[in-house]
């Protein structure tokens, strides 16, 4: 295992001109089972002086947290297994020696799955390392909160978190990183679920939610040494984006619509107590994130998702990841770490037909070096292109899509007559980007096209398309309709073979697709960790705290009559679908929850619909256990060839 583990994690060296290569030519397609394969390389991050490299990387379904000294790519790794159980979320060194990964765990407690963090710890000398805090007597569901790495203080880390069974307001810790011991420094606030510190480690903000559901937020005015609620600052409100502090803690930099559809980039002065200056704002886009300059003080650049994901910067700045994206157009490249003296830098990069990885960055030399690939068996020239697309809407408005193409199909005359995949995305509030989609990718190298669409109630393209969506899950409904009948005026999609999937909130649009199809649209439904009950969904989503309230706003004025939510309800139109179904879900789903899976199940089998059932054993929403995935993509792969065939556009 370790000579296998250190094969595997070797910084290569390799040029990457080949993997950049932005030519298409079909070779054989992957075995389904390698759409399963869980993410090579997780997360990676350099230490301070950056000698050492900590990597969490996959193998063979289990994630390791390896270390090595980063300029010795022959040196032997020192590897520590996390196990089956537990889910990385992230990698971090706290000083030189000893770094932490976040990790997660899904775990019923009361009949109700929840998914459970902490945050584990090693250092470079000892063997096996330990979690930071440990699990109490009582169940606390986030062991992981970390409020400030505190960068001038190797020795400690500002985390949140209540020592009290009954207490659900976290206080705020001084953590020693390498004993756990630990030391109070802001007491619980009633409705402060989350904390926010300055660039001294100061905790200043605290928002969150009451048990009555009322949203609060707390600031604390350094000139008094008092907190003060939201409502004594004109225009901060709980929900308002904060990007952090700048200016000795004086500003802040927020987002705001002031006045606009978009949400733009903004400084807010709190001795002022008002918006100051204007960084950046988009007439069509969302802004989603800020560059700031290396010594942290200044805002040189602001990030928003129009296809992808873009960054503008905010006058005559240049940065490693500008002339990386400039000399790499194509592809996403987004920041992971870097060394104290900014010589070193991790990205991730990654492009719509190319899965990428992680890279090592030598911003001296302009080097770019492979860390680590995305997959193992899917490669570029395997790959289908992507294409951006608008279509109109039954009511003329335009919603922005993606079609993925197989890697047969090359010109724009070969798009015709194709079996088609309609791919509405979860959420459903999140959205797609022209970016590497493993499970469109999948699609195409079966030889479909891939329609993916940002019905209204996606994010990112301003409040009014957004909230059109939120308000009236009936009109997420009819965009993704009208973006199969575009294919079929186009001419793009044979209405004999094309079916409707998708995951999550997509698995309910892709049932609901199928029950309320009365132009036999569709001749099959995928339908991963699907909703399909929504009053069911409602009752589950109140177990949980602050759930009560959510449960209220999620599913939108249209859907607040409980008949309407029934009549627009998978579970209860099952004799309404006519073509086969392939269901699948995870037994500790908690986004939603299993039983939704088991009752969609027999009503399809009561209505005698053909249907393939997939449950998997201690499985979370997402299949983080790689036997899971692989057997879910194995098992739609036959479910498409028993339905439809094998198609001619599939690569051979």
């Amino acid at each position: 295992m370790r000579k296998f583990l250190r094969r595997v994690l070797l910084m290569t060296g390799v040029s990457v001109a080949g993997l950049m290569s932005s030519t298409i030519i079909a070779n054989a397609a992957p075995p389904a089972k390698a759409f399963g394969e869980l993410p090579l390389g997780y997360d990676a991050d350099l230490s301070p002086d950056g000698k050492h490299l900590a990597v969490i990387v996959n193998v063979g379904g289990v994630y390791y947290a390896a270390t090595r000294k980063t300029n010795d790519t022959t040196a032997k790794m020192n590897a520590v297994s996390l196990g089956k159980g537990l889910k990385p979320r992230y990698i971090k060194w706290m000083n030189n020696e000893r770094f932490a990964i976040s990790v997660e765990q899904s775990k019923v407690e009361r009949g109700t799955p929840y998914t459970t963090t902490y945050l584990y710890t090693k250092a470079l000398e000892e063997k096996e390392g330990d979690f930071l805090i440990k699990p109490t007597k009582f169940f606390r569901q986030f062991n992981d909160r970390v409020v400030d790495w505190l960068e001038d203080d190797p020795d400690h880390i500002l985390m949140q978190y209540s020592n009290v069974e009954t207490q659900y307001y976290p206080d705020v810790w001084k953590v020693n990183v390498d004993t756990g011991k630990m030391n109070r420094i802001e007491r619980n606030k009633i409705g402060i679920e989350n904390w926010i510190t300055d660039e001294s480690g100061t905790p200043r903000i605290g928002r969150g939610r009451t048990d009555g559901g009322d949203l609060r937020m707390k600031i604390l005015d350094l000139k008094t040494d008092k907190w003060e609620n939201h409502d004594r600052y004109a225009g901060l409100t709980p929900e308002t984006p904060i990007y952090g502090f700048i200016n000795n803690g004086t500003e802040l930099i927020i987002g705001d619509y002031n006045g606009r559809d978009t949400i733009g980039l903004y400084v807010y002065n709190l001795d002022q107590r008002r918006i100051t200056r204007t960084l950046f704002h988009n007439d069509d886009y969302d802004a989603s994130g800020v560059v700031v300059s290396s010594d942290g003080e200044t805002v040189i650049g602001a990030k928003y998702v129009a296809d992808k994901e873009e960054t503008e910067l905010l006058g005559e700045y240049g940065t490693s990841l500008s002339r990386l994206r400039s000399k790499y157009s194509d592809f996403s490249i987004s920041y992971v770490d870097q060394t104290d003296d900014y010589e070193t830098m991790i990205v991730r990069m990654s492009a719509p037909y190319d899965p990428g990885g992680l890279f090592i960055y030598d911003q001296k030399s302009g080097g770019l070096s492979l860390l680590q690939n995305r997959y193992s068996g899917l490669k570029s020239d395997e790959m289908g292109n992507v294409i951006p697309v608008k279509y109109t809407a039954r009511d003329g408005q335009k919603i922005p899509s993606f079609v993925t193409l197989p890697p047969t199909v090359t010109t724009q005359a070969a798009l015709k007559d194709l079996p088609f995949i309609v791919l509405p995305h979860g959420g459903p509030y999140g959205r797609d980007e022209k970016r590497f989609d493993y499970l469109a990718q999948f699609f195409a190298t079966r030889g479909y096209g891939v329609m993916q669409m940002n019905f209204r109630g996606s994010e990112g393209y301003g409040k009014a398309y957004e909230e059109a969506g939120r308000d009236n899950w009936l009109l997420m409904q009819e965009d993704v309709e009208d973006a199969t009948r575009y294919l079929y005026k186009k001419g793009y999609a044979d209405k004999d073979r094309t079916c409707i999937a998708g995951w999550s909130y997509g698995g309910y649009a892709a049932l609901m697709g199928a029950a309320k199809d009365n132009e036999n649209m569709y001749n099959c439904v995928i339908a991963m960790a699907a909703l399909t009950d929504i009053n069911d969904a409602k009752r589950d989503l109140k177990k949980y705290r602050g759930g009560k309230e959510a449960a209220k706003t999620f599913f939108g004025e249209a859907m607040k009559d409980s008949s309407v939510r029934k009549a627009n309800s998978p579970v209860h139109r099952a004799d309404d679908i006519k073509v086969p179904v392939f269901l699948a879900h995870g037994d500790q789903d908690v986004n939603v929850h299993f039983d939704q899976f088991k009752r969609m199940r027999s009503a399809l089998k009561k209505a005698g619909v053909k249907h393939t059932a997939m449950p998997f054993e201690d499985e979370d929403h997402y299949l983080s256990r790689q036997e899971n995935r692989e057997a879910f993509f194995i098992g739609v792969d036959k479910f498409l060839k028993e339905v439809n065939g094998t198609s001619e556009y599939a690569t051979k």
